[in-house]
């Protein structure tokens, strides 16, 4: 590429925290001379609508200053408003903010973090102007392909398109953790944009049915309830309806009836967008799921006063519920009946507690971990089983017992701190040690080999010494949650 000409356009949706400069570069640089005047340059930055300018030597085009919208505030106006005087009196000049065009956007960030600056001017090899990156061209960068695949979602007018979006959820989100996004911000990310996928079908499938008549609403259960979602995962839903106003259960019947062949038929779309069917038959086609609020209720008081095993298992997913489409007055009226009856729940919540410390964390006493046995996966661990469900199993009985009206596990636990007396310094580490975990899942389960069954499963040979120990302080953490759940309910 000659030196003098920019780069073609590349489409953002290509572009990451490791992409060069010059990829990013979409205009050409607002420039001035150091004999313009500060009037002429304002009106320039107006025109332009842009909120920097750069002065540059006009017999070789290379930069000797920058002016920006906050020189304005803190060099002109506060000093002075002599508009006509030239820009050179008022730009800054000292240890100008440059790099390369070849440097990459991970750079730019990090040197404006360091330096405590807003603008990088861009240059190439022979230090002429090429462009200036900002703080927000960088922000646009990561929201940009997410704000146009949200859009190709909401403009979606069929299943095939849909389909098209969901694999593109999946190259996105697999993009943005190769280019350095945290785990924190891939699950929620993931979750959300899963939502709005989950929307749109039911969206283009409720003309197809003749529907009940009566305020209802789409639930999710389990991770999805938490905003936990990684890039595997399969459907686990339901749907809540208004009580018919009579005692005799015909009526839920029969608005059951008419809710059941639409649920099948956005069950089988989300399958076909990537979210296999589930094969405990969570879904919003299973009749037993399908209920009004009062049979909810009464679903939930069951499982609140049975407290054997099938009724402990439920609680771990059912109990993590939030609302994706329809009336959500209705999904929070069943939330808040589950919290003001599972707060006095002290049986069924020391059983669930009892339940959730029998699944230790794979530490060792002599060898860092113990491994699993399974036989398909020897010599691995389940980062789900034995990780990050410890954190999620013990934020939810806190909750619970709190009336903590949160669904995500992080949010529980920092929700919970303050009442259960936990030190600051310990709910970091375990928000931490819950955050590494989910990273080196979504890491794992980025690989092309990756199946369901071995989507949680990696051998710890294969780490380095560093994530190594990383990982055992985050099964530390883990302990620390489960001796808190077995002082707390005497176990």
């Amino acid at each position: 590429m000659p030196e003098n000409r920019l780069p073609a356009s590349v489409s953002d949706s290509n572009l990451g925290l490791h992409s060069q400069l010059a990829a990013l570069m979409r205009r050409q640089p607002v420039t001035a001379t150091p004999e313009t005047s500060l009037r002429e340059a304002l009106q320039i930055m107006a025109e332009e609508k842009v909120g920097s300018i750069v002065v540059i030597e006009p017999e070789n085009n290379k930069p000797i200053g920058m002016f920006t919208l906050r020189d304005l505030l803190h060099r002109v106006a506060t000093k002075s408003c002599d508009v006509d005087q030239w820009i050179a009196s008022v730009m800054s000049d000292s240890e100008l903010v440059m790099l390369s065009w070849r440097s990459t956007v991970y750079q730019a960030a990090l040197l404006m973090a360091r330096r405590g600056v807003h603008h990088v001017i861009v240059v190439d090899a022979a230090g002429r102007l090429v462009g200036v990156i900002s703080n927000e061209d960088i922000y646009e960068l990561q929201r940009g392909g997410v704000k146009a695949l949200s859009g190709a979602i909401r403009n979606a007018r069929d299943t095939d398109a849909l389909i098209a979006a969901a694999e593109e959820i999946r190259r996105l989100t697999m993009r943005m953790l190769s280019n350095g996004s945290t785990a924190e911000a891939l699950i929620h990310l993931i979750s959300t944009l899963n939502d709005h996928l989950t929307a749109r079908i039911i969206e283009l499938t409720m003309p197809e049915f003749p529907l009940p008549k009566v305020d209802w609403c789409w639930l999710v259960f389990g991770s999805e309830g938490r905003f936990e979602q990684t890039f595997c995962t399969d459907q686990d839903n339901g749907i809540i309806f208004a009580d018919p106003g009579n005692d005799d259960g015909a009526g839920a019947e029969a608005l059951r009836q008419a809710f059941l062949p639409f649920a099948q038929a956005v069950n089988h779309k989300l399958d076909r967008c990537g979210f296999a069917l589930c094969k405990g038959n969570i879904m919003a086609s299973n009749p037993e799921l399908c209920l009004s609020l009062s049979e909810w209720r009464s679903k939930f008081s069951s499982w609140l006063h049975a407290a054997n095993p099938q009724a402990l298992l439920n609680a771990t997913i059912f109990f993590d519920f939030r609302p994706v489409f329809g009336g959500e007055s209705l999904a929070g009226e069943l939330h808040d009946w589950l919290l003001s009856h599972s707060v006095g729940a002290s049986l069924f919540l020391r059983f669930m507690a009892s339940n959730a410390i029998e699944t230790p964390p794979p530490l060792g006493i002599i060898r860092d971990f113990v491994l699993d046995k399974n036989e398909q996966f020897p010599r691995t661990l389940d980062l789900k089983t034995y990780g990050s469900r410890l954190f999620v199993d013990a934020a939810r009985i806190f909750a619970l017992a709190n009336g903590i009206n949160h669904t995500s596990t992080v949010q529980r636990l920092r929700a919970v701190a303050e009442r259960m007396e936990f030190a600051r310094d310990d709910v970091s580490a375990m928000v931490e040690g819950f955050y590494f975990i989910q990273q080196l899942r979504l890491g794992h389960q980025q690989n092309d080999g990756t199946t369901a069954e071995s989507a949680n499963r990696i051998d710890p040979d294969h780490l380095n010494e560093f994530h190594r120990q990383v990982l055992k302080e985050a099964f530390k953490q883990a302990r620390k949650l489960q001796q808190r759940l077995k002082l707390d309910y005497r176990l």
